[in-house]
């Protein structure tokens, strides 16, 4: 009777052990390391090439007064106006930052040694628009004989501000997150401005005077191109391409409506 007592209890404390979970837990899944991207093949690379187009009559450009400054004056003699609209006699447009928005997912690239240079010479940023990768250095350079300030505001990255009162004074930043884009300005004189495209690639581009602009050397793949200016906002297309083939694409900006 006891013995069979103890059998009763021991099948009931293994049933309620099943019940509740009991026994060996399940090994836990473990999540498959993504594969890693396989390097650039440049002879099987293809490119996107095209234009950035302005239709309509581009607004008049801000007039720049540097007489708060002499040296400024000095620096910069003549009528000068600001960059926001710099357009050709058949609608050329610079100055519109082009660069590859999706389809590199999952790619890394190496970040270049060399930096890249923001001279502040005559009084204006050099160059009003230009890209960066993340990690690389932003050289900020001060050419003139005057003081400068540089003023970064992004919204993804640290806000920095930085005197360079010295003429030939440098200044390095590295920008930590993708961000399109960050602008600058000087709070020294308020004419001056300048933006930047932080990226994770280096597949970007600036818009020359001819409106030109090339994304070279992109493996294969379908791609969002995007296409920002500094008042107009941005556009986008999708485009694909196969080996060695070149894609040629245009943007095309309108007037803005008048108030």
């Amino acid at each position: 009777m006891h013995s069979k007592l103890l059998s009763g209890l021991a099948l009931g404390l293994m049933l309620a052990a099943a019940a509740c979970g009991g026994g060996e837990p399940e090994p836990a899944a473990t999540p498959e390391s993504a594969p890693a991207a396989a390097p650039i093949d440049e002879a099987t690379a293809g490119h996107i090439m095209g234009r950035v187009m302005f239709e309509g009559e581009p607004p008049r450009n801000e007039a720049i007064r540097m007489n708060s400054d002499p040296a400024c004056l000095k620096a910069a003699p003549g009528e000068q106006t600001q960059e926001t609209y710099v357009v050709g006699a058949g609608g050329e447009f610079a100055n519109v930052f082009v660069y590859v928005k999706e389809g590199l997912e999952g790619r890394t690239f190496p970040v270049p040694a060399e930096p890249v240079v923001l001279d502040q010479a005559g009084c204006r940023y050099t160059p009003h628009v230009f890209g960066i990768m993340v990690g690389q250095t932003l050289q900020i350079v001060n050419s003139d004989p005057t003081l400068h300030n540089i003023h970064a505001t992004p919204s993804e990255n640290a806000e920095f501000n930085t005197g360079q009162p010295i003429q030939g004074m440098t200044t390095d930043h590295v920008f930590t997150s993708v961000e399109v884009m960050v602008p600058f300005k000087c709070d020294v004189h308020g004419w001056m401005n300048a933006s930047v495209g932080v990226l994770n690639h280096p597949y970007y581009s600036v818009s020359a005077a001819d409106g030109s602009f090339a994304l070279n050397t992109l493996p294969p793949g379908t791609y969002t191109i995007e296409a920002v200016h500094e008042r107009l906002g941005a556009q986008t297309q999708t485009v694909t391409i196969g080996e060695t083939e070149t894609a040629d694409i245009t943007f095309t900006f309108q007037a803005p409506a008048a108030d």
